[in-house]
This record gives structure tokens, C-alpha cells and sequence, in this order.
């Protein structure tokens, strides 16, 4: 634990590089387009993505100390809108509060195979946020993420926490 929070903004990269691999291999894959809000919480991790580079390359700079504490402490907030907005889609599917107008279907993201398949007289299907597309044990992929955004935060605070001991 000590090596991965000695170098977290490593330690975020790859995390925030695996589930965006995660989230595009269920599409990909899986074949589950992924609604607003799924399409929000991967905006999360490409801007965790980005910040954690960012720490990587401080670590090489003559300010290494102060800017990764800097980094590992946006990292946090990121992280903590990342599991603010997971659980807000969690609760969107389970009926707790209604989502956002975008999701009841007006709002579409479209890919190439999308456009291939319109183009062949396909109908395209749009996902509701108000479904989970996958569950196991009990949790959707949001639920899965709200959770794993929320241990990423902790551990960005508790990098920053080591950071300010000697």
C-alpha cells in the first residue's frame, strides 16, 4: 500500500485508464451503449486520466513535492464527483429520484457502427438511465462505480496525508 501511495498519481492513471478499458469493453464487447450518464462518468475518469499524467510528470520536476500534493488532492475532488455522480445514476436506476431529461431517451450518442447500422435501415436502439444494462451482486455498473470512485478518492487522500508527513 505504501508504494502505491508513494507514487498515486501512477497508481490513478492506470486506475482511471482500467476503467475506462472496463466501461468501452462492456460497450465494445458487451454491446451496452452506454446512456448520459454513463457517458458523464467516463468524462470523470478522462479527467482523472489527465490530471494523474500531469502528477507523473511532476514528479520529475523541480516542485515534485508541492505539485503532486496539488495533483493528489484534485485527484480527491475528481474522484469524489466521480462517486457523487455514479451514485446519483445508481439512484436514477433504482427509482429514487427521477434523471435527467437527456435520459428518457431525447438524447442520443451515436458511433460509426451506429451510423452503419441507420444506414442499412437499422432502427437505433437508446438507452434509458433509468435501466441498468448489467448488474452483479446486486449492483449496477454505476453502483460498481460510485464505489470504486469513492476508494480512489480515499486513496487520493490518503496520498495527500502522506505527502505532508516526512
Amino acid at each position: 500500500m505504501r508504494a502505491i501511495l508513494k507514487h498515486w498519481p501512477l497508481a490513478a492513471f492506470v486506475a482511471s485508464a482500467a476503467a475506462l478499458a472496463i466501461a468501452h469493453a462492456f460497450q465494445a464487447f458487451g454491446h451496452l451503449a452506454p446512456c448520459t450518464l454513463c457517458l458523464k462518468q467516463r468524462e470523470v475518469y478522462w479527467m482523472a486520466l489527465a490530471l494523474a499524467a500531469l502528477g507523473v510528470a511532476a514528479e520529475f520536476s523541480p516542485w515534485k513535492a508541492r505539485a503532486v500534493r496539488i495533483a493528489c488532492v484534485a485527484l480527491a475532488v475528481i474522484f469524489l464527483w466521480g462517486a457523487v455522480l455514479a451514485g446519483y445514476h445508481a439512484g436514477v436506476e433504482w427509482k429514487w429520484w427521477p434523471g435527467p431529461a437527456a435520459c428518457s431517451g431525447g438524447a442520443t450518442h451515436v458511433n460509426s457502427a451506429d451510423l452503419n447500422a441507420l444506414l442499412h435501415g437499422a432502427r437505433l436502439a437508446i438507452p434509458s438511465c433509468d435501466k441498468a444494462a448489467w448488474v452483479f451482486a446486486g449492483l449496477s455498473m454505476a453502483g460498481w462505480n460510485a464505489l470504486a470512485s469513492l476508494i480512489l478518492a480515499l486513496l487520493s487522500i490518503a496520498a495527500v496525508a502522506r505527502k505532508r508527513t516526512p
